[in-house]
């Protein structure tokens, strides 16, 4: 292994290791940091990779090893002794109180003072200015809990963008952002380095990855096992170094075999349930097929949540309507739409996917309790057959169905999500962003199931942000555009370079084909 000499470390972790009973999350790992440097740090779910910034930020206690800043020992016992220290970290799961506002979540538990009150004039100011440097003009009074996904994230990296910061810790911060968001957000890591912040940066999406930083870390089963100065891997080179396999093994290929028309969409418009007298999809047709799966590719905004949540009963319609074998579902509740065998994975699995105090086989049995009564009573019996059978399905990994859910990897909670959808039998299985946060080998292990339900005959539906998942994944490919449907298409009609510019503009030159 050729490794790239890191003068004067700014952050060093040596011979890390990190327990829980008798599940060793990490082995020993020597990892280092250099003052206005980014570095990637890699792996599939499970490999170590929260586990190791969770320590450095102090949420952790290592079982043992040493941390060292500028070549002093340091020990980090909570997150404001971190912070104290220069060490900011921004946590792959939103971490946002929806009741507040978003200067009071930036500034939550160091309020800024003008003698006994707190200053919130000030606060609301440098929000705004942290805000606008990310060149999203939100109202800092605004509450949390009404934005979008994608703006929760950029107030969770504007908070770490008003602290004095170091060593900025960036675990997934681009899951739930657009393609110019993500750009916004390299220019302002750019500028940070600049100025001298080390920044670790975790993200599944590799081409990020190769993009932004300066040296990439590979962790797997809590070992690093390579690193190289990024200007000297490739794409492939991660993956082996990650999986073990080749980036061709990643999607399962499928022939576009449709069978009678299951689903039809018409003229379909919904309002924009976040904002009153929007509209978010305007008159969207289109039909799905048996044996089919079909991803709907758009930039945020472009419509394609609140268009799937339409379709599972969860955002009521306008106009138009929808059928499942010609029948029309009207205004049929969420429930009514499980049971005709339509069910919704849904983008946010913390917030609409899990409940965090049950276990993992409770939570795979959510959606399907009506199939596990027997005598009146929920069968364990029938739960434990039911959800060891659908986790197979899967390819779970999990200590066992009584595990808590917070106790698996994110991977493997969206894989629980998905499996709840599962339980229910679904013939129309509708996925909103599945594979949002999620290493390689689990985004895998999902198209696969994907491509498994349509052999089937079942009818698949996905919405995703990612240009290759589109082209690689599905048999036939929906371009949304500012709530409309721009473009119906199969993935050897298109390239990546014009997917993006219907996505963006509504439309292409024929010559971009």
């Amino acid at each position: 292994m050729t490794t790239e000499a890191l003068s004067e470390p700014l952050l060093k972790a040596r011979q890390i290791t990190k327990a829980y009973g008798a599940t060793r999350a990490l082995r020993g790992v020597d990892f280092a940091i250099e003052k206005g440097k980014i570095t990637a740090l890699i792996g599939e779910n499970g490999a170590g990779k929260s586990t190791l910034m969770k320590i450095l930020a102090g949420v952790e206690q290592p079982s043992s090893g040493i941390i060292t800043m500028n070549g002093e020992k340091v020990a980090f016992n909570s997150p404001p002794e971190a912070v104290a220290h220069g060490v900011s970290i921004i946590h792959q799961e939103l971490n946002l109180v929806p009741n507040l506002s978003i200067s009071d979540n930036i500034f939550l538990g160091r309020e800024l003072h003008r003698a006994d009150f707190i200053d919130y004039e000030t606060q609301k100011e440098i929000a705004r200015e942290a805000l606008e440097r990310l060149e999203e003009p939100l109202d800092p009074g605004m509450l949390a809990g009404d934005l979008r996904l994608g703006q929760q994230q950029l107030v969770e990296i504007a908070r770490s963008l008003t602290r004095d910061t170091k060593v900025l810790i960036m675990d997934e911060p681009t899951s739930a952002l657009s393609h110019s968001e993500v750009q916004i957000l390299f220019r302002v890591m750019r500028d940070l380095a600049s100025r001298g912040v080390a920044i670790i940066y975790i993200s599944h999406h590799l081409d990020e990855c190769l993009e932004i930083a300066d040296h990439a870390v590979i962790l797997r089963d809590g070992l690093i096992v390579a690193e190289e100065p990024m200007a000297d891997v490739d794409l492939a080179w991660i993956i082996t170094n990650m999986v073990g396999r080749d980036q061709e093994d990643l999607y399962s290929t499928m022939e576009h075999r449709p069978g009678e028309v299951l689903m039809s969409v018409e003229d379909v418009v919904v309002a924009d349930p976040g904002m009153p007298g929007r509209v978010a999809v305007q008159g969207v047709n289109f039909e799905l097929h048996e044996g089919e799966v079909v991803g709907i590719y758009g930039l945020m905004g472009a419509g394609r949540t609140e268009l799937l949540e339409a379709i599972a009963g969860r955002n009521s319609l306008e106009s138009g309507r929808i059928l499942l074998d010609g029948q029309d579902f009207k205004k049929s509740s969420i429930a009514d739409r499980i049971s005709s065998g339509v069910i919704l994975v849904p983008e946010d699995r913390q917030r609409d996917g899990l409940v965090q105090a049950l276990s993992v086989g409770a939570n795979l049995a959510l959606a399907a309790i009506e199939k596990l009564y027997k005598g009146g009573f929920i069968s364990s019996r029938l739960e434990k057959q039911q959800g060891s059978k659908v986790g197979d399905q899967v390819r779970l990994k999990a200590a066992s169905l009584g595990a808590s859910i917070g106790s698996l990897s994110g991977g493997n909670q969206q894989k629980v999500v998905i499996g709840k959808a599962m339980m229910t039998s679904p013939r129309v299985l509708v996925l909103d962003e599945p594979t949002r946060g999620i290493d390689v080998g689990a985004k895998a292990d999902i198209f696969g199931l994907m491509a498994s339900e349509a052999r089937k005959g079942r009818a698949v539906l996905f919405a995703t942000s990612e240009v290759g998942e589109v082209l690689n994944a599905c048999d036939r490919i929906l371009v949304m555009s500012r709530g409309k449907l721009v473009a119906d298409l199969y993935p050897n009609e298109v390239n990546r370079e014009s997917l993006m510019t219907l996505a963006d503009s509504g439309s292409i030159d024929e010559d971009v084909k």
